[in-house]
């Protein structure tokens, strides 16, 4: 029988207020070391949060990859647990992971500080003289949601794992669609109202090809990116499950 092992668990959104915001859990695991195992642990410790994986409302993953009950765990494994994202429902299995050119990191980046549209805007441009056509999705801050004032936000994310995700959101643009260049920003920590949020910009030969990149691109940042959505409302703070 393997010996124990001792796994630190990573907690966001609304698992970290279910476990009385801690943003770290540390487990142990005596003999068997799969997922299962560890659920089984945080199901008998934190009952809300087993309740909410064991209806796969809340994903474990294992070193920034999306794990499977049967996962093996390890000394050292990088494990956290991602509520539903901000913008939809949870992750799929990812296709793996994709490595970035440093000319092109600032073409994806997650970012606490402002940017600013003409020169993200100038940042494509310079890609290719061969881009006749630019569309471009701006996200900003508004001041109701689902029927409720809104005075602020908050985002958090997963840092590298969101990372990762958008740069698998921008190869598989460039893969799938006939466009040149695509750059994606998303900003995190406290945003006022009005406030930017995300920008993608999407560069191709012709419109068409731009306007259907970057509708697909912010509907999939939506669906698999780990990052989370805090609004401030009259009723208290509230963890956004999804969004239009």
């Amino acid at each position: 029988m393997a010996g124990p092992v001792q796994v630190s668990v990573k907690l966001f959104g609304l698992t970290k207020s279910l476990a009385r915001n801690q943003a770290d859990l540390v487990f142990t695991l005596n003999g068997d070391r799969k997922v299962r195992d560890l659920v089984g642990l945080i199901d008998a410790q934190y009952p809300a949060i087993g309740e909410l994986i064991l209806k796969k409302k809340v994903l474990v993953s294992v070193n920034q990859d999306v794990a499977h009950e049967e996962t093996e765990l390890n000394t050292g494994d990088e494990i956290a647990l991602l509520p539903p994202f901000a913008g939809g429902a949870p992750p799929m299995e990812p296709n793996g992971q994709t490595v970035v050119a440093d000319d092109e990191a600032l073409l994806v980046r997650v970012q606490r500080e402002n940017f600013s549209i003409d020169a993200e805007l100038d940042r494509v441009r310079r890609r290719s003289k061969r881009i006749g056509g630019i569309t471009v999705f701006l996200g900003t801050a508004r001041d109701r949601s689902k029927g409720r004032d809104v005075s602020g936000i908050t985002f958090e994310h997963y840092e590298g794992m969101a990372q990762k995700k958008l740069r698998e959101i921008r190869e598989r643009a460039l893969k799938d669609f006939d466009i040149i260049e695509l750059l994606i920003v998303h900003r995190y920590g406290p945003i006022e109202i009005g406030e930017n949020i995300v920008l993608i910009i999407a560069g191709a030969e012709h419109r068409a090809d731009a306007f259907r990149a970057c509708k697909w691109a912010i509907d999939e940042l939506k669906q698999i990116t780990p990052i989370w959505k805090l609004e401030q409302t009259p009723e208290g703070e509230v963890w956004v499950e999804e969004h239009p």
